[in-house]
């Protein structure tokens, strides 16, 4: 079907990306790069840990993702549900559409839990959420 073209490439993308990080350690040195919020400020920036939280979710261990970085898993999770949603509307010949509002609420609501995520992990009481 070539009106699945779309979602099945970004799946493929998605898919090799998280294939590369399953065969490459993020925790091992010398393979990615350093943060450089946290290299240059020395503070947690709401993407440090992704990567290890993608090499767990890849092996399959979810605690140890959620202890790298949980928005990611969250992340992980959200692009998932909208991506099969994607693919069920473009399958079925509906158009998908996102609505793109200036006032939308979930735009705010988002950018307050990554702003809330950063600042709480960077605290000793979100001790337990930094990588």
């Amino acid at each position: 079907m070539p009106r699945l073209a779309a979602p099945v490439g970004v799946l493929a993308g998605v898919g090799a990306a998280f294939a590369y990080v399953a065969a490459v350690d993020p925790r091992e040195p010398g393979h990615f790069p350093a943060c450089p919020v946290r290299s240059v400020a020395g503070v947690l920036c709401p993407g440090c840990g992704g990567l290890r939280s993608a090499y767990a979710v890849a092996h399959g261990d979810l605690g140890a993702a959620l202890g790298a970085n949980a928005l990611a898993v969250a992340a992980f999770v959200l692009f998932a549900v909208g991506w099969t949603y994607w693919a069920v509307r473009t399958a079925r010949g509906r158009p998908y559409t996102l609505p793109v509002r200036p006032r939308a609420w979930h735009g705010w609501t988002g950018l307050a839990l990554v702003l809330g995520f950063t600042i709480v992990r960077n605290t000793p009481l979100g001790s337990a959420l930094a990588p």
